[in-house]
């Protein structure tokens, strides 16, 4: 029956409802800023996706997950509500919890921190209004990192406008947003306040969350623009932990046991400040600098242990750009570097039912990231174009433990990395043009893989690099638009978790080859008629990932030849967008995801699932100001019983986060 839901969506047409803002927009209009390039994201030889706010809005508002994985290429994962995992083309194998791999950056400064994690779960969906999500090394420009970067970018205050968003439904579900924005001579203003609260699914697994964020920019004279970013987010989520595929099967929604009583859960209050400043100096020249400061309390209370922890970030980057004309031949050069600092101390407990009881280990950790880059992209006669890139990143760990009597230090170091990239594009027409491409990844370890959940520092872990080649095509044709991208990408010393007694640690496992395709299409019959159906959008993503471990020896079991674990071989997304009446939208969402290995040794699977979403919205206006929306909703229509977040290579064969079954949304929106 599922395979005749795919095939329905499928014959009806295909795209990634990332790829354009409304159902009208062709994809050649769609601007990046993504690789310095700030022009239509056809004309940037890379696999790019863009998410804004009202494709954010599309679903229930709770998170960014069901938006996320509407991507070819890009799967979200949330092990609990407010536990997020991302995998830009496989990247999660590294991430038992947390986001690693990927960078991202929040109005341009790094919001991945020193220690390479990201905690996605501050920001709630209020605050953004658009994304960019590059697929595959970057490093080129953004640094460490195989996986891929996501630009977060806030509200502006260009428009005058203040709206409040409020989200109820299943399982004690309760959203609040507020957005006020505007601008006051040469000031614009942006502030968001976001609510979010739920029982969760499953037992122990509530959510509390109030994020603040403000957004200023002042301009300077003709040329400068001085802007500020500054976010506060009190978080609160219980972690129910894995359970075996017999518990999973006979009670999805029960807790690990203990659960309870150890009181597992995630407290993260976290302030973030930036502040930067963009000068044209002329038509030719032009730099961006900024720096940013963010301080983090967490608490989390676990199985193993209690855990208490600080986390000091600091931290800037600097862009320059230079245009260039030279006869038929133009050109833009950008160079500059990034800087990371990072420091946390860290206590662990034994777990007292819920509380801290005798100390097991004090430590503090602190990293040093520098990064070095330069871009030269050439327009040559004939409608070719070739960017060359290149970066030089240096990182080092300090750790020192307190806890013992001569403290024990220790330092690990990782020789410079340089991660060039070569790409050359050929645009055929205004709404069609292919690339290709080859670049370097380079990802070292984390704080969280040098010192993991075991409690000692890991100084033999080797940092990940591999090269990426890729080919591309993407554009569009009346109101059809399409993108396609196969790659190939060979990764040595693969970060992959263990686990031994509850705990985590990391090994490298050799090398891995990761093919794949991705490919969205979209189709728009029509909109804005005058009749019952005012407007049509059909659009899907195709996902295909052959990885497999290429060498990989452990304990003397060879794993070479297996798939590649915790990453599905397809999957498949695809909706429709009605426009009904005059005041009246529909949305329908079609997810399925192939079976997932479990461990390396693929002895266990996670099964495949098919999800079915809709939602329906009504708006008005009053008096051609006040605008009203009115939306209900629901999820998992088919009632699936699956994990969206597996634990990989769990001990006890603890693999499953049951995700909720069948749940209803409704609510409401107000603006002027």
């Amino acid at each position: 029956m599922r395979w005749l839901y795919l095939l329905c969506f499928t014959l009806s047409g295909w795209s990634a409802f990332s790829q354009s803002f409304d159902s009208t927009r062709l994809l050649s209009e769609v601007i990046v800023k993504s690789y310095a390039a700030n022009k239509s994201v056809t004309l940037v030889p890379a696999s790019i996706a863009v998410v804004d706010s009202i494709q954010l809005q599309r679903f229930n508002n709770q998170s960014l997950v069901s938006a996320f994985n509407t991507i070819a290429g890009v799967r979200m994962e949330e092990r609990s509500p407010g536990s997020y995992r991302i995998a830009i083309r496989g990247s999660s194998l590294r991430a038992p919890f947390g986001i690693r791999n990927v960078k991202f950056y929040w109005n341009g400064l790094p919001l991945t921190d020193g220690g390479g994690n990201t905690y996605l779960n501050l920001l709630d969906n209020a605050s953004i209004k658009k994304i960019e999500i590059l697929k595959g090394p970057s490093g080129s420009l953004y640094g460490a990192g195989t996986g891929g970067v996501i630009l977060l970018n806030g509200w502006s205050g260009k428009e005058n406008q203040v709206s409040i968003r409020s989200t109820s439904g299943s399982y004690g579900l309760f959203n609040l947003q507020a957005v006020a924005q505007g601008s006051i001579d040469k000031t614009k203003v942006a502030f968001t306040y976001a609510h979010q609260q739920s029982e969760g699914y499953r037992q122990n697994s509530s959510i509390n969350r109030n994020a603040f964020s403000l957004q200023l920019q002042h301009a300077i004279g003709d040329h400068g623009v001085l802007s500020s970013s500054l976010f506060y987010t009190d978080l609160f989520y219980q972690t129910p932990g894995g359970l075996t595929q017999v518990q999973f099967e006979a009670n999805p929604a029960q807790a690990r046991a203990n659960a309870a009583s150890n009181k597992a859960a995630v407290y993260n209050k976290t302030f973030f400040g930036g502040l930067s400043y963009d000068h044209q100096w002329n038509d030719q020249w032009s730099i961006q600098i900024g720096a940013y400061r963010s301080f983090t309390d967490f608490v989390n209370p676990t199985f193993l242990n209690y855990e208490i922890r600080k986390e000091e970030n600091a931290g800037g980057r600097v862009e320059t750009h230079y245009s260039f004309s030279t006869g038929s031949i133009k050109g833009k050069l950008t160079f500059g570097g990034e800087a990371q600092f990072f420091h946390s101390p860290i206590r662990n407990y034994d777990n007292v039912q819920g509380n801290s009881g005798n100390l097991q280990a004090e430590d503090e950790i602190d990293s040093r990231l520098l990064i070095g880059f330069s871009q030269v992209e050439i327009e040559l006669p004939k409608n070719y174009s070739i960017t060359v890139g290149s970066s030089y990143s240096f990182i080092d760990y300090k750790f020192n433990r307190l806890s013992i009597q001569p403290n024990i230090q220790q330092q690990r170091g990782f020789n410079p990395a340089f991660s060039p990239r070569l790409a050359i594009l050929k645009k055929w027409n205004r709404h069609l043009s292919a690339y290709g491409s080859v670049s370097k990844g380079f990802s070292p370890p984390t704080a969280a893989e040098v010192r993991p959940s075991t409690n000692n520092f890991n100084d033999s872990l080797q940092a990940e690099t591999g090269l990426n080649y890729e080919v591309g095509a993407k554009g569009s044709s009346g109101r059809f638009s399409y993108e396609v991208a196969l790659y190939y990408f060979a990764l040595d010393q693969t970060i992959v978790v263990q686990r031994l007694n509850n705990a985590d640690y990391f090994i490298n496992s050799g090398s891995t080859d990761q093919k794949g395709a991705e490919v969205t299409l979209a189709w728009t019959p029509f909109s804005n008629r005058q009749s019952l159906i005012r407007s049509m959008k059909w659009w899907s993503g195709f996902t295909w990932n052959e990885y497999r471990f290429r060498r990989y020896n452990k304990n003397g079991v060879d794993f070479s030849g297996k798939q590649l674990t915790g990453v599905p071989p397809t999957i498949f997304t695809g909706g429709v967008d009605l426009g009904l009446g005059k005041s009246f939208t529909f949305h329908g969402t079609l997810h399925y995801t192939d079976r997932i290995p479990l461990n390396d040794s693929n002895a266990n699977y996670a099964s495949d699932y098919l999800l079915l979403g809709t939602k329906l919205d009504y708006s008005t206006s009053i008096a051609g100001k006040q605008r009203i929306n009115i939306w209900v909703g629901a999820d998992n229509l088919l009632d699936q019983n699956y994990s969206l977040g597996n634990d990989l290579n769990a001990a006890g064969n603890r693999f499953f986060n049951a995700a909720a079954k069948r749940n209803y949304f409704v609510g409401l929106s107000f603006s002027l």
